[in-house]
């Protein structure tokens, strides 16, 4: 699926996962209420830290508006569980070891840095309405701001 096929609109790709703390969550347990998914390329680094930082300081405000925040790279449980209880994080963060909901999101892309080019996640969140369609895409996000512009989203579904 190219990244440019989850679009508004489109029912958003299933996603079953693992989850710090042991659990598994699925998208289609969640539906009837907005689900935020956002993808970050790796636990513990500078503007990861800072988007879960932020997504966590505003959950209370996103519960409110009925949404759940789900947070997902392709870290294992046991390094989101470290990453969790170094930063207080609240938001419950998914592990796609696989690569396989990166994938179907279109977010495991071509990124290049000091010139050389690899394969990492996109930065990027998905809102995804109470029937499980994609209601609002961001990508490349950046960090600032980001969380709060994610959360009015919500509040306007």
């Amino acid at each position: 699926m190219s990244p440019t096929a989850l679009e508004p609109g489109s029912p958003a790709p299933d996603v079953t996962l693992p989850r710090d703390g042991g659990e598994t969550v699925s998208l289609a347990d969640l539906k009837g209420g907005p689900v935020v998914l956002y993808f970050y390329p790796r636990d513990d680094t500078s503007g990861c830290t800072k988007e879960a930082i932020a997504f966590t300081g505003l959950l209370d405000d996103f519960t409110a508006a009925g949404a759940t925040v789900l947070g997902v790279s392709k870290d294992s449980v046991a390094k989101h569980e470290k990453f969790v209880a170094k930063h207080g994080l609240k938001i419950a963060l998914l592990s796609d070891e696989e690569g396989d909901v990166c994938e179907r999101y279109g977010v495991w892309v071509e990124k290049s840095m000091y010139g050389k080019t690899y394969m990492g996640i996109e930065r990027a969140t998905f809102l995804i309405d109470g029937d499980g369609r994609i209601a609002e895409v961001w990508r490349k996000v950046k960090v600032p701001g980001h969380a709060e512009a994610v959360l009015e989203a919500v509040r306007a579904l």
